[in-house]
């Protein structure tokens, strides 16, 4: 594949090749994972590895949006958070978790609790998913 320099830059072409994200603490228990759960929390955790960002092919449970999962009798609730507090797909998500949640066998009702602290930075990404940004083609 050639290089194709625009006749309207004037020269060498420039790549994207580091965007410096806002780098954060990692609150303690975060980020969340499921591991150790058991039974049907761990059941919403499967399913909840199966629910992408709808930007780009990562987990929203290792983008680090998921911070805790609780299961009382056959009700589920997800606490999340969003990279920002404006993000567009805010309601597609969410609902996409809820469902996600509410399909895990053992579950009858889901709901998500949105919150906004501790803030989310790129330092709660997980591990595979720094590795799923890079392939997707996000430096972090």
């Amino acid at each position: 594949m050639s290089e194709d320099v625009s006749e309207f830059d004037g020269g060498t072409p420039e790549y994207c090749t580091y965007t410096d994200y806002e780098a954060g603490n990692t609150p303690d228990g975060l980020p969340a994972t499921g591991d150790g759960a058991t039974g049907v929390e761990a059941a919403v955790w499967e399913r909840l590895y199966e629910v992408e960002d709808p930007e780009m092919p990562i987990s929203a449970v290792d983008l680090g949006l998921i911070y805790g999962v609780t299961v009382e009798g056959s009700h589920a609730t997800v606490t999340m958070t969003l990279t920002y507090t404006g993000c567009p797909a805010r309601d597609y998500l969410r609902e996409d978790v809820r469902r996600a949640a509410e399909s895990a066998d053992g579950v009858d009702t889901a709901d998500v609790e949105l919150v906004w602290s501790p803030e989310w930075n790129v330092e709660m990404v997980t591990d595979d998913g720094k590795a799923d940004l890079r392939e997707f083609g996000v430096s972090v």
